[in-house]
């Protein structure tokens, strides 16, 4: 799968995009010039210059800083979110769907009544219950989610236990258990790569979208949503301030994007 990764122009840049958010990500301390939370009323709004490669904003601080750092603030919810929704998802629909009777008429209910539930109104009952913020907007998006994941899961799961290999496994006396992790999860996890991947794009706007509903992280913090709704009443003298952080959040999108729709390409069984 890798040879066919590199020779696909798209899932070659998806994956220079990917490696540059998270390398931002992972260095930020090494990349930002300025503390991104350090104020200077008396520099507030200056054009971008040597000490402030992209200016700063209405209290002074470094924009380009700031934007470094709320790469770390965004992945790291929007990481640990696409993890627990992927595990809880996996092993659930795994589960459900092979063992089938009442266990899975259970979770097509269960299913039913959570995918009713607009995401954002489960995000706004949820957010504000525990006191990191942060955690609140994780904990939201798991829930409002991690349906819509496993019903993809659950379909994959039913076409690949239907298989010959896998009634043969049966016959030669394999476990159910060993059945479930060493043929059918294996064989579906270029799938789930895919689902997983576009997926983590999604909850990247998310984040940023439950900023403008009031959702997201305290006014002032150093977050691309966040940093888009300071900077809304600066639209038309200082436009800018509300560019810098949509291409961030373009980038980061569109790169895990661009990656998962080259390895849905590859993964398609009519490809070649």
């Amino acid at each position: 799968m890798l040879k066919k990764l590199l020779h696909r122009p798209q899932a070659v840049v998806g994956m220079l995009m990917m490696l540059t958010v998270l390398t931002v990500m992972a260095a930020a301390p090494c990349f930002a010039p300025n503390d991104p939370n350090k104020i200077d009323i008396l520099h507030k709004l200056a054009a971008p210059c040597e000490q402030y490669p992209l200016g700063t904003d209405e209290m002074g601080r470094c924009i380009l800083s700031r934007l470094i750092f709320a790469a770390r603030v965004s992945m790291s919810i929007s990481l640990p979110a696409i993890g627990a929704i992927a595990a809880i998802s996996v092993l659930l629909a795994t589960f459900c769907a092979y063992t089938g009777g009442i266990a899975d008429r259970i979770f097509v209910i269960l299913s039913n009544i959570f995918m009713a539930l607009p995401p954002f109104l489960v995000a706004m009952t949820l957010v504000g219950l525990f006191e990191s913020k942060a955690f609140s907007i994780i904990i939201s998006i798991v829930i409002a989610m991690w349906v819509w994941n496993a019903q993809v899961v659950r379909t994959y799961v039913l076409r690949e236990k239907n298989k010959p290999y896998i009634v043969t496994c049966r016959m030669s006396g394999c476990s159910e258990l060993r059945i479930i992790l060493r043929h059918i999860i294996p064989n579906i996890f270029p799938h789930l790569l895919v689902l997983y991947s576009t997926g983590l794009s999604g909850v990247i706007i998310m984040i940023s979208g439950y900023a403008f509903l009031g959702l997201g992280l305290e006014a002032g913090a150093a977050e691309w949503g966040a940093m888009l709704v300071g900077a809304n009443k600066l639209i038309f003298s200082h436009p800018e301030l509300i560019a810098y952080p949509g291409l961030c959040i373009l980038f980061a999108a569109a790169g895990f994007n661009l990656f998962g729709e080259a390895l849905r390409d590859i993964c398609d069984p009519g490809e070649d």
